[in-house]
């Protein structure tokens, strides 16, 4: 997966916004302001993602590409190597794992402001 991939398909997701919000490389993605993602778009060699904490054990058991979030929470994210054997299509199952999680961490109010931006 390229950095372009990557991003489009971030940014697809309903009620997510792109950022820089640390400095003018890494780029952050948040749905309804919570972060769900990020990457350094230069040295697109690793995406952060938010993971199930027993998730997190088991892909990284079971992937060399998957380590503890780099500068995260090491038990709820992780970073996934987009350079090594893992397919695109895994990485975007993470991704949408990591958005998933984020979804159901919102309050009722932003997940019912999120399911009507989806009806429009």
């Amino acid at each position: 997966m390229d950095v372009e991939r990557f991003r489009d398909y971030c940014i697809s997701k309903k009620g997510v916004t792109e950022s820089f919000p640390f400095d003018d490389k890494v780029l952050v993605f948040k749905v309804m302001g919570k972060m769900f993602a990020l990457a350094d778009i230069f040295e697109f060699n690793y995406i952060n993602l938010k993971c199930d904490p027993e998730k997190a054990i088991e892909l990284r058991a079971n992937f060399e590409e998957i380590k503890p979030g780099y500068h995260m929470n090491k038990k709820l994210w992780n970073s996934v190597g987009v350079k090594g054997n893992l397919k695109p299509e895994q990485i975007t199952e993470l991704i949408d794992h990591s958005y998933r999680l984020i979804v159901e961490s919102l309050s009722k109010k932003l997940q019912h402001e999120l399911r009507i931006e989806e009806g429009k």
